[in-house]
């Protein structure tokens, strides 16, 4: 199955970087694409419940699909999460 999901929060490279490498861990996620601005991230996965898996992965570092209330706490981890994939990329 193929979903595109729109993202919140995505500033950076970093936080590009970040998304694909944590969502590619998921058993099911076969694949991830990201816009080139990484306003949104194509998924091919094997279920429906590893496309929640994904969603749910994706607001806990803070980059929740629009729809989904983006609140302080989201904010605070995006740069988190941002961070954690610059470092990630300079390794």
């Amino acid at each position: 199955m193929k979903t595109t999901l729109q993202l919140q929060n995505v500033k950076c490279s970093g936080c590009i970087n970040g998304i694909a490498v944590k969502l590619l861990r998921i058993n099911g996620v076969n694949s991830v694409q990201m816009a080139a601005d990484g306003s949104e991230v194509t998924l091919t996965y094997d279920s429906v419940n590893d496309l929640a898996i994904a969603e749910r992965t994706l607001i806990q570092m803070g980059y929740p699909p629009v729809g989904i209330e983006n609140t302080i706490s989201n904010k605070v981890m995006s740069f988190i999460s941002c961070a954690t994939g610059k470092i990630n990329m300079s390794l």
